[in-house]
């Protein structure tokens, strides 16, 4: 029977969701995952709550930036440890894309050299022969592997604490709400926090 109601994006795109989303069963009886299906699985990992969106956040910035390939398995497998929402850390991961990785390494070669400070490379400039080669390994790579995690440090803070922040007040936007219409109902007495 067709359904009399058109079907909106948002329906559609649930059906799909719904179809391409393994079933808690499939997963389960998977011969790979079975070893560690019932901690894969556990509910708090794929909960969407006030503690572990943000760890989630945090890890998805951090797997993201620092693991070149294979970031979402990498960032659903540290979830299980740190207890951080899933779907957050994968979806994090996709900071870094082709339009912001080229900028990100650039920024942390300079954010690198300036941590290292000018003398140490005068000083490896001067004792090393000025080729290709030598500069990539005595003096771009420890400034861009120095910038790298300083940046990744930085962005995972500012992406768990603003995540925990945004909670806070959509949570304090929801009871806002709910307090209005309970006052335009007529009910009882508003409290407000």
């Amino acid at each position: 029977m067709v359904d009399p109601a058109p079907a909106s994006g948002k329906s559609r795109f649930r059906r799909w969701l719904d179809k391409a989303t393994p079933s808690r069963e499939s997963v389960e009886s998977n011969r790979w995952l079975r070893p560690v299906a019932n901690r894969v699985m556990h509910s708090s990992l794929w909960r969407f709550t006030r503690r572990s969106v943000p760890r989630g956040v945090a890890l998805g910035v951090v797997t993201g930036v620092l693991v070149p390939m294979g970031q979402i398995p990498a960032s659903a497998v540290l979830a299980l440890p740190l207890r951080a929402n899933i779907p957050a850390a994968a979806a994090t991961t996709f900071i870094t894309n082709p339009f912001t990785t080229p900028p990100l390494w650039v920024a942390a070669y300079w954010l690198g050299s300036w941590m290292i400070g000018p003398g140490a490379a005068i000083e490896k400039a001067q004792v090393i022969e000025r080729s290709w080669s030598d500069w990539l390994v005595h003096q771009a790579g420890p400034a861009t592997l120095t910038g790298l995690v300083t940046i990744t440090g930085a962005l995972a803070l500012v992406g768990y604490f603003g995540t925990a922040l945004a909670w806070r007040l959509w949570i304090a936007r929801k009871w806002k709400r709910r307090a209005d219409a309970r006052a335009a109902r007529g009910g009882g007495p508003v409290i407000t926090a």
